[in-house]
């Protein structure tokens, strides 16, 4: 059963090819306690820890006691543009979906991923950093309305109330038409548009090493069990898995003789 939902949930991905020695890198911005603090700000006490069990409240305690705690652990992964084997395992919760006759098929379980506390802290951190590189050099679509700080999918839906209350008024004939991207995205051709859209070296760098050789321990009825490698896309619930994957489908936009896209 185990394996059956690993291969329902976490298919194999073509992994990132690893350098052949880490080394720190000389351009990179250091990492300061305000970025620290404001990541912090952002994570709800509430949230659910991963293997790790600590909780974020106890993080932001340590940092209100001593900001060069958290600022020495993290420091070393952001100049060597590398992220530990220690804070990729996660947790996937199983859920059932409610009100199905039979639950013989994983279609019909869903999966919430929980990473370690301290892991999603870095995760924001990078994601704040990778966040101002895309929009300088256009590598995100101009009208993307959700999981960006600016627009969200509230704006898209007035958007397209509003276009097609328009051209409606003339008596004008409106169509539409949307897709879904689904399954996560392939490693190497991400790592390509990173490098390929001016993305700094160690970001880059990061990045490879967050995708590459990550485990996921899925959790039943009672304690977790072990550990199984799953060389998956961005981890669900990770602060930056939703920038990368906008950065990935980026490029199928197109652009439409008239009419408005929005993604």
């Amino acid at each position: 059963m185990n394996k059956v939902l690993l291969d329902r949930f976490f298919p194999p991905n073509e992994p990132f090819s690893r350098p052949l020695r880490v080394r720190p890198y000389k351009k990179e911005r250091p990492l300061t306690k305000h970025e620290i603090a404001t990541a912090l700000s952002k994570c709800s006490p509430t949230s659910a820890p991963g293997p790790d069990r600590n909780p974020y409240c106890i993080w932001k305690r340590v940092n209100q006691i001593n900001q060069s705690v958290l600022l020495e652990i993290l420091s070393p992964l952001v100049s060597l543009g590398y992220h530990s084997a220690s804070l990729k395992g996660s947790n996937g919760i199983l859920l059932n979906q409610v009100g199905k006759p039979s639950y013989e098929s994983p279609a019909l379980s869903r999966i919430i991923v929980l990473i370690r506390t301290i892991s999603k802290i870095l995760e924001r951190i990078i994601a704040s950093r990778l966040l101002l590189v895309p929009r300088s050099k256009g590598l995100l679509h101009p009208n993307q309305c959700g999981s960006l700080p600016g627009l969200s999918t509230y704006d898209a839906v007035l958007t397209v109330f509003n276009d097609v209350r328009t051209l409606q008024r003339p008596c004008l004939k409106v169509s539409s038409h949307f897709l879904d991207v689904k399954a996560g995205f392939d490693n190497s051709t991400l790592a390509r548009i990173l490098r390929e859209g001016g993305i700094p070296h160690y970001l880059v760098s990061w990045v490879s090493s967050f995708l590459g050789e990550r485990s996921c321990t899925l959790v039943f009825q009672g304690p977790p069990g072990t550990p199984a490698p799953g060389n998956v896309s961005a981890p669900r619930g990770s602060p930056i898995s939703l920038l990368l994957f906008l950065l990935y489908v980026a490029p199928l936009h197109f652009r439409i003789p008239r009419g408005l896209l929005i993604s």
